[in-house]
């Protein structure tokens, strides 16, 4: 029996795994972190339940790019310039290839 994936899609399980790496190399403490995004799911879920997939993580995202803009790691059009990059990205390739910022 092939065992359930723990994340639901690898964006989840990447940005999971740059959370915990900027935590481990002292960007941020956890408990501050945990604070922040409780705040970001009380805000999203006052309107709606969230789910742990795309939502969830769309929020964990939220909290993450407040975090890093508010210490000056990234600024707010960096960060806006890198998601249309990578929307460009995801909606130029194929279904089923891995998603690149670099062109086909």
């Amino acid at each position: 029996m092939t065992p359930e994936p723990i994340f639901e899609a690898p964006w989840h399980a990447q940005l999971f795994a740059l959370t915990v790496h900027l935590n481990e190399a002292g960007r941020f403490d956890w408990p501050d972190w945990a604070a922040r995004f409780g705040a970001t799911l009380k805000r999203h879920g006052v309107h709606r339940d969230l789910n742990g997939g795309d939502d969830y993580f769309a929020a964990w995202l939220e909290t993450l790019e407040d975090l890093l803009a508010e210490d000056g790691s990234v600024g707010v059009a960096e960060s806006s310039q890198m998601r249309a990059a990578w929307e460009d990205a995801y909606l130029r390739t194929p279904h089923g290839a891995p998603v690149s910022l670099d062109p086909p």
